[in-house]
């Protein structure tokens, strides 16, 4: 029998062991999703929002339970998991509140009596999730889906089965009924099949471009809708009249969050050259005050890297850019010792030829490029084939005409990128396509269904 595992990226050990369903076992968990669908459409909003509410709450409640599997499959820190359980949980609350005015009729006039656009759900919804957020992603995918009536399969990364299982008991710990919320607990062979299935009637993807593009070519071999949130090569442009001290302590925050590792991270700071030395200097302090160590301990702002496998991809990143030219101002080398560690590290003199720029850098790694002014800011910004996130920092009138610029599917004028269950969220480009959160993400999963009432009036 197949196993799934989790190393303990802290001591490289094992922690976690399950095993994997079996084919049969897959059928049989869709099975429960489409005979559950029925029900659970028919439900009101408000009824299905009791269940996000209790959802919500029992996340709460059991935080100090939930966040230490994040710290101990994946290596988050406590106090990021901490914060990790509470996004879910807003998320949950979010939709619970908002889905019926999202997905009111809209009246539009034509030659009836009287036509509408209603949104109706689809049927069970498949999402395939990454390691690197578990708690936040699950409730970014599950949330929309199950409040638009859709029942959810959680089909998790098999290097966080602790986290899956525990987020299929919060949902039955709040009462939701039985084959509404699901964990799918396979190896990744058997996911194809999930997809193919056809009691699956939408997937919802997030993780790397050359995975994405696997699981959209099966979707659409069998004509179903997929949303696909994918890898980021994320600029963070830096201009001449920007709040420098804000931008560097903003760069520094956006670069090590889950030690590097997220989609929407800055990984490419393109500097104007009148400041670029200033700017670096306010960087470098704030990368070199961060502490890294065992994600447990509550001091901690960077733990590891979640797989040794992710950590040697990241080194050689690293050491061919240096071999290319690149200046090695922190970090750069692998310490010694247990689990997957890898130092806060910035390099300068960085071009875009370089493979910390061509390529997507997953770990905390900085890499700043100097520009001569906006325009070439702007170029580079873009000369890129992913197209997640993006920050401008410059005066805010210049910025937000800059925005419109940028090809990237949301773009922050002087703040943080991050995802916010107001807000739609996705890519363009090999970042994917389709939107997340806000009002465009809960439509994504529906049958927008034209209604044309006569006689006509023409």
């Amino acid at each position: 029998m197949s196993t799934l595992q989790a190393i303990d990226p802290t001591t490289g050990r094992l922690t976690t062991e399950v095993p994997a369903a079996s084919p049969d076992e897959v059928s049989a968990l869709l099975a429960r999703a489409e005979e559950a669908y029925p029900a659970w459409r028919e439900r009101t909003f408000a009824e299905r929002a009791e269940v996000l509410r209790a959802v919500a709450r029992v996340l709460r409640e059991r935080s100090e339970e939930l966040a230490p599997l994040m710290t101990r499959e994946m290596g988050k820190p406590l106090s990021e998991a901490r914060g990790e359980v509470e996004k879910a949980a807003w998320c949950a609350e979010h939709y619970a509140q908002h889905a019926d005015q999202y997905l009111a009729d809209e009246h539009i006039a034509s030659d009836a009596t009287e036509s509408w656009v209603q949104y109706l759900p689809l049927g069970p919804v498949l999402g395939i999730l990454p390691w690197n957020a578990p708690f936040w992603l699950a409730l970014r995918f599950s949330a929309p889906a199950l409040m638009a009536g859709n029942t959810a399969v959680m089909k998790h990364d098999p290097h966080v089965p602790a986290c899956a299982a525990a987020l299929e008991e919060v949902f039955r710990a709040a009462g939701a009924p039985e084959g509404v919320f699901q964990a799918l607990q396979t190896t990744t062979e058997n996911v194809e099949a999930a997809i193919r299935d056809p009691r699956i009637r939408a997937v919802s993807f997030t993780g790397s471009d050359r995975a994405g593009a696997t699981v959209a070519a099966v979707a659409a071999s069998e004509i179903k809708p997929a949303v696909l949130e994918l890898g980021g090569s994320d600029p963070f442009v830096v201009l001449a009249d920007a709040d420098l001290e804000k931008a560097a302590e903003v760069a520094a925050l956006s670069r090590i969050i889950n030690a590097g590792q997220s989609c929407i991270a800055a990984k490419r700071i393109i500097v104007e050259r009148a400041v670029h030395d200033e700017f670096v200097t306010l960087l470098t302090e704030q990368l070199a005050a961060l502490v890294v160590g065992d994600p447990s301990q509550e001091s901690t702002q960077v733990g590891p890297i979640a797989r040794e496998d992710l950590r040697e991809n990241l080194h050689r990143q690293v050491r061919a850019s240096i071999d290319a030219g690149a200046t090695c101002v922190l970090g750069g080398e692998l310490p010694q010792g247990d689990g997957f560690f890898y130092p806060v590290t910035l390099l300068t003199d960085v071009d875009d030829s370089m493979t910390v720029c061509t390529e997507e850098t997953f770990g905390p790694v900085a890499a700043v490029v100097a520009v001569d002014d906006a325009e070439a800011a702007i170029a580079l910004a873009n000369d890129t084939p992913y197209g997640l996130g993006a920050a401008l920092w410059t005066e805010t009138g210049r910025g937000t005409a800059m925005a419109r610029r940028i090809e990237a599917g949301q773009v922050s004028v002087n703040g943080i990128v991050k995802t916010d269950p107001r807000l739609p969220s996705g890519g363009i480009k090999r970042s994917g396509y389709g939107r997340e959160l806000g009002p465009h993400g809960i439509k994504e999963f529906v049958n927008a269904q034209q209604v044309w009432v006569g006689p006509s009036t023409a």
